[in-house]
């Protein structure tokens, strides 16, 4: 054997030693996450799979991010409670309101691309629509940053509850109007901007238009051809119904009781608000390419400006441009939960560090299972969020 092949042959021995050590430490953290463990005080220490059949969730994906990268990813239960068929990693959930930080990226991708300004009055965005009574009072127009952060001073504060398949569909513009056959609206101003923070699902739904009139395709295909492909997010669409072959990878919508619903799920047309299909894997892919950016090691999407704005209070609230920032423990954290009809989930990150942590659950009831994974994961790996600190 001649010397160079030698040096490729240790070469390869050595890559898949750490392969395989790696794989070793994820099914450690994989067994430290499912095993027996203490929620509160005074509680009898409950297994995953004990902590989900108490909170009636039949299926449950979760992908975590360790040094920028996704460690593991592993799925439990069921899809569906009818047909038993299993979840699994491919298995799509309803990412709900996580879909507007995904969103947010795109049109900060515009921003970035010159299509329009962070800080522009969107009635000069907006051509197949107005927005009335913009700016309220004489303030500050509405912008782009505004709508994406909950300040822009819409008033509407609800969720979008869907549409049953089949059923007609409104535009975003009878979305916004109030319009049949809309069933929210319409979205109004009720304050001047930047005055106080409101969660408002219309004011992403003004962005979502904005973006469309300013770039002029489909959202869908904006987000698949800015965000989702550039990512490899392979399994994630924004098209609203889901098309057909991926049906048979969908999980179901279950209620509270962990019971099936009348339809397997509902139709979101709010796209940029509420409609994103996609699986734990591809948020963790997002998640930790928006750490990249943060962190100078990627510009895949975004430069390291742009993207500091996703994780950057606007100072009213708790809301940058699409992400809330919350300090748990010692660290500061990129979180946005989802709650649509029969489906929770929750993605989190830290905003300096590498890691972070994508629940999906198919339930009304998943939000007390998605608070324990997220403490089994940061207790496995000693983040922050630990209630003894991590030795410096």
């Amino acid at each position: 054997m001649g010397y160079r092949s030698y040096v490729r042959l240790l070469g390869l021995a050595a890559l898949g030693f750490a392969a395989s050590a790696a794989a070793q430490d994820a099914a450690k953290m994989i067994a430290a996450v499912e095993g027996p463990r203490v929620a509160k005080e005074g509680e009898q220490a409950r297994t995953l799979a004990e902590v989900m059949t108490q909170s009636h969730v039949p299926g449950l994906s979760v992908a975590v991010i360790r040094d920028y990268r996704i460690d593991w990813a592993r799925s439990w239960g069921v899809a569906d409670v009818e047909t038993k068929t299993p979840a699994t990693n491919e298995t799509l959930y309803q990412a709900a309101s996580i879909s507007k930080p995904v969103s947010a990226m795109a049109s900060l991708k515009a921003i970035q691309d010159g299509k329009f300004g962070l800080h522009q009055d969107i009635n000069t965005i907006l051509k197949s629509w107005k927005l009335a009574g913009s700016p309220f009072g004489g303030g500050e127009p509405v912008t782009p940053y505004t709508l994406m952060s909950h300040t822009s001073g819409t008033g509407d504060g609800f969720g979008f509850p869907g549409y049953d398949p089949g059923a007609p569909l409104p535009t975003v513009a009878q979305i916004l109007n109030g319009e049949k056959p809309a069933n929210r609206g319409p979205v109004l101003l009720v304050r001047p901007a930047l005055t106080a923070s409101q969660y408002s699902g219309g004011a992403v739904t003004i962005e979502q238009l904005a973006l469309m009139d300013a770039v002029g395709r489909p959202f869908p295909d904006i987000l698949r051809a800015w965000v989702l492909g550039p990512i490899g997010m392979t399994s994630s669409t924004f098209e609203q119904p889901l098309p057909k072959t991926l049906e048979a990878r969908a999980s179901r919508a279950h209620g509270s009781a962990g019971e099936s619903r009348e339809y397997r799920w509902h139709v979101y047309p709010e796209l940029a608000a509420a409609g994103l299909w996609t699986t734990p894997t591809d948020l963790a892919k997002f998640a930790a390419e928006l750490q990249k950016e943060l962190a100078g090691k990627s510009t895949l999407v975004l430069n390291q400006a742009n993207a500091k704005q996703m994780v950057t209070p606007v100072g009213v609230g708790d809301f940058a441009v699409g992400f809330s920032i919350k300090k748990y423990g010692e660290g500061w954290y990129f979180d946005h939960s989802g709650s649509n009809w029969g489906f929770s989930c929750r993605l989190v990150g830290h905003i300096a560090k590498g890691y972070g942590v994508a629940i999906m659950t198919n339930a009304d009831g998943g939000g007390a299972l998605i608070e324990d994974v997220l403490n089994r994961v940061a207790a496995a790996y000693q983040w922050d969020v630990l209630d003894k600190p991590v030795p410096r």
